[in-house]
């Protein structure tokens, strides 16, 4: 197994067989996921969850793959969420975000996706939080009651600008839904639409986190500005991640960077 997956070009082909051979059922199941695997699955798909800042989050094939860089995003979010904040993953795949920053926090969870794939799978995922999960596009998705209540709002919007979808790796490229990755011309269209109506869904001093490429950052913190929000890039090197972080100001409050 080791050799047919190094074979075919997975760097880390013994731990993946490991993988692959404590979630298999049976022979013939093990036998099944090898070849997927082989033929080019992600990991992910094939086994059926990934690892998302130590909890195994069920992913479907078809649902967006929760990348490790976005841990760093959660980790951001969790520096200002106190027990009783209203949560929302917006765009929420899988629904890792929201779940990684439930299991540390005791939120009012709710997510929102437009793929349907994705809602059925977060809602398994969210289960053990009483999360709730709906189908729709972006802010469009949420009961009207959260309107001017969302204490973080987390986004992990698609950024890939749509010329660069064609470098981006077979796994991502060929199995994960064009939707979830495609970002416009300038990877930019998505979070411009989700600032656009932060300012009115977050509460006053609500937070917004959104990851973006390292040449986005600074377009996308204007873009938070010009919407109304008090803006800020948050770089971790390690994991190459840039989030960019905005607030709703309070009364009286004009937008910028925050203090501090």
């Amino acid at each position: 197994m080791v050799e047919r997956l190094r074979a075919s070009g997975c760097v880390f082909a013994e731990d993946e067989a490991a993988l692959i051979a404590g979630t298999a059922r049976d022979a013939a199941e093990l036998a099944a996921m090898v070849d997927q695997r082989v033929a080019g699955q992600p990991l992910e798909y094939v086994v059926g969850w990934a690892s998302f800042r130590g909890l195994r989050i069920a992913v479907d094939p078809g649902v967006f793959i929760p990348r490790r860089r976005t841990e760093f995003l959660v980790g951001e979010a969790l520096r200002v969420t106190v027990a009783g904040s209203v949560v929302v993953d917006l765009c929420c795949g899988a629904g890792a975000l929201g779940a990684a920053v439930a299991a540390e926090r005791d939120v009012s969870l709710y997510a929102a996706d437009i793929e349907p794939a994705a809602v059925r799978c977060a809602r398994q995922n969210l289960l053990p939080w009483q999360g709730s999960v709906y189908q729709g596009d972006l802010f469009e998705a949420l009961p009207s009651r959260l309107r001017g209540h969302i204490d973080v709002l987390l986004a992990n919007v698609p950024y890939v600008p749509t010329d660069e979808i064609r470098l981006l790796p077979p796994e991502a490229r060929l199995y994960e839904p064009r939707v979830t990755l495609d970002g416009g011309p300038d990877g930019l269209a998505t979070l411009r639409r989700v600032a656009a109506g932060a300012a009115d869904w977050l509460s006053p001093g609500g937070h917004l986190f959104v990851e973006t490429s390292d040449q986005q950052a600074p377009v996308a913190r204007a873009v938070m500005v010009a919407a109304g929000l008090v803006a800020e890039v948050v770089v971790d090197d390690d994991l190459g991640a840039n989030v960019v972080h905005g607030i709703r100001p309070a009364a009286g409050h004009a937008g910028g960077t925050p203090a501090g």
